[in-house]
């Protein structure tokens, strides 16, 4: 019998349904990788995500692993080499966007609580679990996502608008919004 999955995945791509079924709405705590996806998201706004994830290991290899360390001494060279990247998404503001987060991710990892209590505050640390019958049924944004964004853009944060955010924390697990009927819901 096949597994139910919630509307928004394409079935006959086999990279967006591993996507679905083992990371989207799975909680992330290593701040890194909260950092990483936070990046990708940004690369994604105006796009479609599956071609965020069939360029994601271009992503990777560009960026250093996403290593907001290498990444923040990345200089007019890198971002010229970025550029003439055909695997990656090619839009440079994104680019130095990704470049200036790698320094702001590292004054908040230096800060109490680093990147991931910044993160997960607007949640209360805990996943929000909400309960769509369609993935049409869930918000675009939230109250939390609105305070993300604006979190985000008070320290310079660039590409984070509420609906970027909102993407952002149901794919990072800071809300689970898995169709009532998908194999992976599982009410709170």
């Amino acid at each position: 019998m096949a597994k139910q999955r919630c509307g928004w995945v394409l079935e006959s791509d086999p990279l967006y349904v591993a996507y679905h079924d083992e990371e989207w709405g799975v909680p992330v705590h290593d701040a890194r990788e909260l950092w990483e996806l936070l990046c990708l998201e940004g690369f994604q706004a105006g796009l479609s995500w599956i071609t965020i994830l069939r360029k994601r290991a271009a992503f990777r290899d560009a960026f250093c692993g996403f290593d907001p360390v290498q990444v923040a001494a990345f200089g007019p060279g890198d971002i010229e080499r970025l550029m003439a990247n055909p695997g990656i998404v090619r839009a440079r503001a994104k680019i130095v966007a990704t470049i200036e987060s790698a320094r702001l991710f590292q004054t908040i990892e230096a800060e109490e609580g680093g990147f991931h209590d910044f993160i997960w505050s607007v949640v209360g640390g805990k996943s929000i679990h909400n309960h769509p019958i369609s993935f049409r049924d869930a918000p675009t944004k939230s109250a939390e996502s609105e305070e993300l964004a604006r979190k985000l853009k008070s320290r310079g944060f660039k590409f984070c608008g509420p609906v970027i955010c909102y993407a952002y924390m149901q794919a990072a697990g800071l809300v689970i919004d898995h169709e009532t009927s998908c194999h992976r819901y599982q009410p709170a």
